[in-house]
């Protein structure tokens, strides 16, 4: 078996903070159970348990919500003890913890740093535009405490990414933003557009960016990071890092830019697993692993033709010039056509745009690499 991806939510959807555009209260809707509350120590272990006597050379825990600091620091040190528990063959052990930074102190912070866990924290660009969307439960603005928790992961040497919802605000002002996030020093970053409701028509919703300035956000923010590669000073952008590997000859490691699914094991807090993120809903579930083997789990992945759906891009996408650098784009942003049975991505528009605008650049970025390669650098 190949190396195992596993995400859980030791919290469900609990969470310590009220964001508008959340795609995970949207789906706790839109399902019989809401919230599944605290996940137990007794399924953590059978979690860990199942996943890691199964993987081959290397696994990977990731921890989201909601927001799974809310479930206390004892419960990830009994992730720890199990993970050396479990551990019989040796593979390597991957951590990491997607946060909205909000309850983060010293203690974390030395947790995380000691164990090596991987951070995202979630940053909407500048103050404005962040507290626009992102409140604490009572309505109170958020962007100092978050940036006060980035300080404190700088303080404590703990690794870090910055995760930003490109939604209108955030598309119309990448310029603010970047220059921003230069003079904080965060050199990592990953720009996610917005999700609008599951299963609703596109464009029905304020935060979300349409199609054109999606685009436009794309085409300018390459425009400065490429800026910014000229003078060996740019920051790592996720997406660009990704196309620039494709045209390097690489698989891409962002599953949505790989134009099909991967193979993912979303663990709701009572153990029943899903296959991605932002599709568990009740008929997406694949089994418990409280219950079920992780071989009947990918049994039932391939009984509801999860991955399968997702190769069904139509057929001016899988003609599209570009197809080979964009993939089609994440399924979540795809829109079936009844009439051919195929999907077509809701920001189609928006990648054309970039890709005739920056894609000589990224090609440019890419020899550069190779030859560096070449020569031994």
């Amino acid at each position: 078996m190949p190396p195992i991806h596993v995400l859980m939510k030791p919290s469900s959807g609990m969470c310590n903070m009220s964001c508008d555009y959340c795609f995970y209260c949207d789906e706790m809707e839109k399902r019989e159970q809401k919230s599944y509350g605290f996940m137990s120590e007794e399924t953590l272990k059978n979690v860990i348990r199942k996943t890691m006597l199964k993987a081959e050379g290397s696994i990977s825990y990731a921890f989201q919500g909601g927001e799974p600091t809310l479930r206390g620091l004892d419960f990830f040190e009994k992730v720890i003890e199990y993970e050396k528990k479990y551990n019989r063959n040796g593979i390597k052990v991957h951590n990491a913890l997607q946060t909205n930074g909000y309850a983060i102190d010293e203690n974390w912070c030395r947790f995380l740093k000691k164990h090596n866990f991987l951070i995202g924290i979630s940053v909407d660009g500048i103050q404005e535009i962040h507290d626009t969307y992102r409140h604490s439960k009572v309505g109170e603005p958020t962007f100092e405490r978050i940036v006060q928790t980035t300080r404190l992961f700088d303080a404590y040497g703990v690794d870090y990414n910055i995760l930003t919802v490109v939604n209108q605000r955030v598309a119309g002002h990448i310029a603010d933003i970047y220059a921003f996030y230069k003079k904080q020093g965060w050199q990592y970053q990953q720009y996610i557009a917005c999700l609008e409701p599951l299963g609703e028509p596109h464009g029905k919703n304020a935060y979300a960016p349409t199609p054109e300035q999606y685009g436009k956000f794309l085409v300018e923010l390459f425009d400065l990071w490429y800026a910014d590669w000229k003078q060996g000073k740019q920051p790592f952008i996720r997406q660009f890092e990704n196309y620039i590997a494709v045209l390097m000859g690489y698989m891409p490691e962002s599953c949505n830019q790989r134009g099909t699914c991967g193979i993912q094991n979303v663990v709701e807090a009572d153990g029943s697993v899903y296959p991605c993120d932002f599709y568990m809903l009740d008929e997406y579930r694949l089994g418990n692993l409280n219950e079920n083997r992780l071989e009947d789990i990918n049994t039932r992945r391939t009984e509801i033709g999860f991955v399968q759906r997702s190769q069904k891009r139509s057929k001016a996408c899988r003609e599209c010039p570009y197809g080979k650098i964009c993939g089609g784009g994440c399924q979540r942003n795809r829109d079936f056509n009844s009439e051919t049975g195929y999907y077509d991505n809701y920001f189609c528009l928006s990648y054309r745009m970039f890709f005739d605008r920056c894609l000589g650049k990224m090609q440019e970025i890419a020899d550069n690499l190779k030859f560096n390669e070449y020569k031994g650098f």
